[in-house]
């Protein structure tokens, strides 16, 4: 067979399947994010995962295994250290992130972080502690809107986030804003992965809503990336999503914001009618924000549904020179307590119309499979400081 002129990766965010061996260290005992979600609900139709393997590397109430799985399904453990997004993705394309990112969630940011933002922005900082991005709303938007002052506030991820009613804030202020909270955490006692927009509409308590107008100021790469790699050599990177914001821009040939995880989806189902050769890298964000932080499990059901409906779809578009693989980045098992994510496994799953064989693959130590496999297809090398082994010849 011969190698595939394009690859499509989809990161259904924290989609974790069980935990891992180290995560008792991470605060995680017993975490089985699809596991739990699938216990929770009366019914889980997701047929098209199901023929590609998912029910057979993970335990599921009400969907079983398929006999023989159209594609080839795996699990693969996270090298880094941390359960974080940037952590996941930056390994699935070869970076092992020793150091886990600072953190402030006990605490809230130091007084001297704050105060350096009030005099940068010109705006009364309010919040500053750890909180879900619905509950905080519910607290403070009020006061932002008649006051002007400016909600930051953390979670137990590397973040720095702040809200800005679309309206009353503006969303051109609230990226000002953001702009330069990113550059104060720069400094290394205070360098957090993310500084996040979170805009909103809404007047009052129970009424507010994020939109889809957040933007992530992250990080760029501490080192070269398979994404660098392929872009140098002349291939198509095509980001969907929030992959574009969590390597900062590096290595993307071309970026497309979503509105949802639908909406990506059926941007990813367009993507296939197009003329391109290179990797199709999708980043779908709500199963972790809207339903796995606020501890939602038949919303994450559902949403997993929704995803499987246009799955359908998608391999349906998909070429005979198509490679379509499906991973996560980390857990976030909405029946756990918190509302952290889970150090967890995730799940691989490979597809094309093209394949003759399929079956379960050996457990892989690290997400960074993705990248190598992705540069082995493209016959691009794996930079230096990048970590990983290919298992295309397992698939062809």
């Amino acid at each position: 067979m011969n190698k595939f002129k394009r690859i499509f990766v989809i990161v259904i965010d924290s989609l974790g399947i069980g935990a891992m061996p180290d995560s008792e260290k991470f605060g995680d005992v017993g975490v089985n994010t699809l596991g739990h979600i699938a216990e929770s609900v009366g019914s889980f139709h997701i047929p098209f995962l199901q023929k590609l393997g998912l029910a057979n590397l993970c335990p599921l109430k009400t969907v079983v295994p398929v006999e023989h799985p159209i594609g080839y399904y795996g699990k693969l453990n996270e090298k880094s250290r941390g359960k974080d997004t940037m952590t996941g993705h930056w390994e699935m394309m070869g970076l092992e992130v020793k150091a886990p990112f600072k953190t402030f969630t006990d605490n809230g940011f130091p007084p001297e972080l704050i105060a350096e933002l009030e005099k940068q922005t010109g705006r009364k900082v309010i919040g500053n502690k750890s909180a879900s991005g619905t509950e905080i709303l519910d607290e403070l938007g009020e006061e932002e809107i008649a006051t002007g002052h400016m909600i930051v506030y953390t979670s137990a991820d590397s973040v720095l986030q702040i809200c800005g009613n679309e309206e009353t804030f503006g969303l051109q202020e609230l990226y000002r804003c953001c702009e330069i909270a990113r550059k104060i955490t720069m400094k290394d006692e205070w360098k957090v992965g993310r500084v996040i927009a979170r805009p909103y509409v809404g007047k009052k308590r129970g009424e507010f809503r994020r939109t889809s107008n957040r933007h992530d100021y992250a990080l760029k790469p501490f080192g070269k990336t398979v994404l660098n790699s392929l872009k140098e050599n002349g291939f198509d990177v095509i980001s969907v999503g929030k992959i574009n914001d969590i390597f900062a821009g590096e290595g993307i040939t071309c970026a497309l914001h979503s509105n949802s995880s639908v909406h990506g989806m059926e941007q990813t189902i367009q993507i296939t009618k197009e003329e391109f050769r290179g990797l199709c890298f999708v980043n779908l964000v709500d199963f972790d924000a809207l339903w796995g932080h606020r501890r939602n499990p038949e919303g994450y059901a559902k949403e997993l549904e929704r995803f499987d409906e246009k799955l359908g779809i998608l391999m349906g578009q998909l070429k005979k020179e198509d490679l379509l693989i499906i991973t996560a980045d980390h857990g976030n098992d909405p029946t756990y307590k918190g509302t952290d994510h889970t150090r967890e496994k995730t799940p691989f799953l490979a597809w094309s119309p093209s394949f003759e064989r399929s079956g379960l693959l050996p457990e892989m130590e690290t997400f960074a499979v993705i990248g190598a496999t992705a540069a082995d297809n493209f016959d691009v090398p794996i930079p230096e400081n990048c970590i990983g082994s290919s298992c295309l010849p397992l698939l062809i």
